[in-house]
């Protein structure tokens, strides 16, 4: 339905041509204001827009057909001329207790992604992806060995959301938090990321507050920047895994165009700006970034800021064909120690639904997208899904 709007999305650089494919817009895609617009134009009252923003929000229609307050011409030239959803679930995984579930999402131009379902007794949080694939390449993470297809529309972001929170529903429970955490870097994805959050936080929609929502960077200062001066002051966590230049370049190759000084100054403003805590996510492996003395220079590091922080330190489980390993219990331990002792506030995080990490790559190896190298066990920013979800923000 073109009158409704054409939303304006930038594609950051890819790594591989984007397909030709023209992506569609779905309603997902749309503000409550295109909406309002769209249909004004076709001669509807502005009243139309909020009912329908309500049924596919609130009451998780994913039909038109089911939101009856609206006229059965109106239904029927949405569901004519405008998609709710462009995304196709593909499979869900459960793990055995049902507290965690995967979900495989096919796109309209046959790409796939993967959203994650976290049930705790005090919340229920999602985990989204932002775009296929990406381009930071940090050195134990398999989602980046493919490089990057291109963004996610936030349509395509919303489209998650619905479809966890629809599961959550299922299950007698509420959608309460959403962690940046999944495929993709959210501040590549910058324009798309925004737009999104402001559909996502609309009080028409899910208004979804913004101390329930976490972005997750591997550190793109100027856009940490430029998320400070968001009216939305969203949590914010920072993929740091190593204290210093010299590590943090082999692991997250970002680093060196923004060094951890950089880095960290970025956190200091953004924590002086929203009067937010920010949280560091630490990837331990063993023999790499698990020593007493990278422990002790970590502690030193972010005790000489004034970032008012908090350390999610995750063992990393092991990944097929990349070389790293999770560190003893004992070293996971002795790193916590040394980090609580020299008076940062530390917790070990452990990941959610492990015995479906892998099978998740399995089936995006069934859907014919990746290599047996691409389907390694996620990592990383995927571990740490559950790290944020379960602590206080």
């Amino acid at each position: 339905m073109a009158p409704l709007g054409s939303p304006g999305e930038s594609t950051a650089r890819r790594s591989r041509p984007m397909p030709r494919a023209e992506r569609p817009v779905s309603l997902y895609d749309l503000t409550l204001d295109e909406l309002v617009t769209g249909l004004g134009q076709r001669g509807h009252a502005p009243y139309r827009a909020r009912q329908i923003y309500e049924w596919a929000y609130a009451h998780l229609a994913g039909d038109y057909e089911v939101m009856t307050p609206l006229p059965k011409t109106l239904r029927a030239e949405l569901a004519a001329e405008l998609s709710i959803s462009t995304l196709t679930a593909v499979r869900d995984l459960e793990t055995d207790d049902g507290e965690t579930i995967k979900t495989l999402y096919r796109t309209f131009d046959g790409e796939f992604v993967e959203t994650v379902l976290m049930l705790y007794p005090d919340r229920a949080t999602v985990c989204v992806s932002c775009q296929v694939g990406c381009a930071v390449g940090c050195a134990f993470c398999a989602t980046g060995l493919g490089g990057l297809t291109r963004n996610l529309s936030a349509g395509e972001m919303m489209a998650q959301v619905v479809g966890a929170a629809r599961q959550a529903k299922a299950r007698g429970r509420t959608l309460t938090n959403l962690v940046m955490m999944g495929m993709g870097e959210p501040l590549q994805a910058y324009e798309a990321t925004m737009r999104f959050i402001g559909i996502l936080h609309d009080p028409a929609g899910m208004g979804f507050g913004a101390r329930r929502i976490t972005i997750s960077t591997s550190g793109v200062v100027p856009k940490i920047d430029a998320l400070a001066e968001q009216p939305l002051a969203i949590n914010l966590a920072v993929s740091l895994h190593a204290p210093n230049d010299a590590l943090r370049d082999r692991l997250v190759p970002l680093n060196r165009r923004y060094p951890v000084g950089e880095l960290l100054d970025a956190c200091e403003r953004y924590a002086r700006k929203t009067g937010r805590r920010v949280s560091f996510e630490y990837a331990l492996m063993a023999g790499v970034n698990d020593g007493d003395e990278v422990a002790a220079e970590l502690a030193e590091t972010l005790r000489a800021r004034d970032i008012p922080c908090h350390v999610n330190l995750i063992p990393l489980n092991p990944v097929d064909l990349l070389p790293y390993e999770r560190p003893s219990q004992a070293g996971i331990d002795r790193f916590a120690a040394i980090l609580s002792a020299g008076g940062i506030a530390t917790t070990v995080r452990y990941s959610r639904g492990v015995e479906i990490a892998a099978a998740c790559g399995q089936l995006r190896v069934q859907a014919g997208t990746m290599t047996m190298a691409d389907a390694a066990t996620p990592t990383a920013r995927h571990e740490v899904v559950g790290s944020l979800a379960s602590s206080d923000l």
